[in-house]
């Protein structure tokens, strides 16, 4: 698990809770509390859990799975944590917000093993090793190719599927991620206040979002979308709004900025989104 934080951390309880070996790769103060007290995982859904788990600065040693679960903004630098000789015959998943780091990791990696996948999860770590997931919804997409942690993580209580359109798997979570991010971050409110005081620029990015899907190769369906919204709970934040809170460095050029450079690249007009884009830049830097 490179990277145990909110996302790293739920999936490493539940899979260790199954009795797979996990390794958790963090810098040393995380790796060293994981390491003598594993991992803890609070949750609407499954509970209180607690669960073994080593950990670790470094992979040094063969293993079937990496699951690669930091913040964009940090990725370079835990990417470093996984040598490229060390991989052996393991499958090499991303649990990443954006559509832009596939070939990033494929340029670093053997490409044959480097699967999409994506996660719809809120989750946050509250501690070095403690992870706090609220609401029911914990849900895998993957792309073909990593078959058996497809069924490691079924088999955890996750709600899995495997998809063979890597672009729709990837595009349809930043259709919904990059509206609800932008706008809860831009109002620093949730979901709820979002669609009653912006409603219509939380359909007009969803719109343009999925416009831009579509001509990258995803059957993006802004409707499906918009409904899926509605029943989201309305105190649902992202996480770039929590991030934004806190002063820490946000994940706006690997979702807003994403959703930009394809729409430049591939012709697609998005005024409302790159309004939106803009001034949060201007804001956040």
């Amino acid at each position: 698990m490179l990277g145990p934080g909110g996302v790293g951390g739920l999936l490493g309880t539940l899979l260790a809770g199954q009795g797979h070996a996990v390794l958790c790769l963090a810098g040393p103060a995380t790796a060293a509390r994981i390491e003598e007290r594993g991992l803890r995982l609070t949750s609407d859904r499954y509970g209180e859990l607690t669960a073994p788990a080593r950990g670790a600065e470094r992979l040094d040693a063969p293993v079937d799975a990496v699951l690669v679960t930091p913040k964009a903004t940090q990725l370079e630098t835990a990417l470093e944590r996984v040598p490229a000789d060390v991989l052996d015959g393991a499958v090499l998943v991303p649990f990443l917000n954006g559509i832009e780091h596939m070939a990033l990791l494929r340029e670093r990696y053997p490409a044959a093993r480097t699967v999409a996948g994506a996660i719809r999860v809120v989750a946050s770590r509250t501690a070095p090793g403690e992870i706090r997931h609220e609401g029911q919804l914990a849900a895998v997409q993957l792309a073909p190719g990593a078959e058996p942690l497809a069924s490691a993580l079924e088999q955890a209580g996750l709600d899995v599927a495997v998809r063979p359109d890597e672009a729709g798997l990837l595009w349809d979570k930043l259709a919904f991620l990059a509206p609800v991010a932008l706008l809860t971050t831009t109002l620093g409110a949730p979901l709820g206040t979002v669609r009653e005081q912006r409603g219509e620029d939380l359909r007009a990015v969803v719109e343009e979002v999925a416009a831009v899907a579509r001509a990258d190769g995803a059957a993006s369906d802004a409707a499906a979308t918009l409904a899926f919204m509605q029943g989201v709970p309305g105190g649902m934040r992202s996480s770039m709004q929590r991030d934004a809170a806190a002063g820490n460095a946000t994940e706006l050029e690997a979702i807003g900025g994403a959703v930009l450079r394809a729409a430049d690249r591939l012709g697609v007009d998005a005024p409302v989104t790159r309004r939106i884009v803009t001034e949060l830049r201007a804001r956040l830097r």
